[in-house]
């Protein structure tokens, strides 16, 4: 890798680092889930998300070489959720994610362009990578592109049924099955923060409930001093 791209990578790396460490302190509290997109560049993932939220949408770029950030309100099971769906923008270039990428994602996108091989096969280097910081999140294997050609509807692909993943034909063009399968990705990533067995989030929920607590840290220092003033006296 050469000096220029190093360097922008690094600096990638920090814009993602420093944005996470601010947000996700806000996402542990309150009623959100993060949804992230993988895949080669050039498959679609930006326009799916953007067909996905029409206008509806608040994008935030955050950096060329780092990622896109679309927030999104719903209402899932009759309960208010905010959405924050992280796109790579380009950063996939540099043939991997900087950790921060997956901290806390509750569930991923998983795409690929049907008009192009060598996306579907690079799928088993994305779920790999997926899986060593977040190993259990619920994935969904989207095909894209379909509107180019309908008859790969009819083709069979074995990466999502290895794997056991949810998978679908989708076209962001014409916006074929793409609400359906970002509802899904919504719906699953709600019921995995709810029910997550992962031991950071098992901590992250520890941490919330102490939050909960709402301690007044005053109070503990007015009895320590109080103590410190009855041993001086006795």
């Amino acid at each position: 890798m050469g000096i220029a791209k190093l360097g922008m990578k690094m600096a990638a790396n920090d814009v993602v680092a420093n944005h996470e460490n601010e947000t996700r302190d806000k996402r542990s509290s309150d009623g959100s889930v993060k949804v992230i997109c993988l895949g080669d560049s050039a498959v679609g993932k930006s326009k799916l998300v953007e067909r996905f939220l029409m206008d509806g949408y608040k994008p935030q770029q955050l950096s060329t070489y780092a990622l896109t950030l679309f927030q999104y309100k719903t209402r899932v099971d009759g309960t208010d959720v905010r959405v924050d769906f992280w796109d790579t923008a380009g950063q996939e270039r540099f043939s991997s994610m900087h950790p921060s990428y997956y901290h806390q994602a509750h569930s991923c996108l998983l795409v690929f362009d049907i008009t192009r091989k060598v996306t579907y096969k690079n799928l088993a280097k994305w779920y790999k990578e997926l899986r060593e910081y977040r190993e259990n999140i619920p994935c969904i294997v989207i095909a894209n592109k379909i509107d180019v050609d309908y008859t790969m509807t009819q083709k069979s692909f074995n990466f999502p049924k290895k794997h056991g993943l949810p998978f679908y034909f989708v076209s962001a063009s014409d916006g074929t099955n793409v609400v359906k399968a970002f509802r899904e990705a919504i719906k699953l990533a709600v019921k995995y923060k709810e029910n997550s067995t992962d031991f950071m989030d098992e901590v992250l929920r520890e941490l919330e409930n102490f939050d909960d607590m709402n301690l007044n840290q005053d109070g503990y220092d007015s009895s320590d001093k109080k103590s410190s003033e009855d041993e001086e006296k006795t």
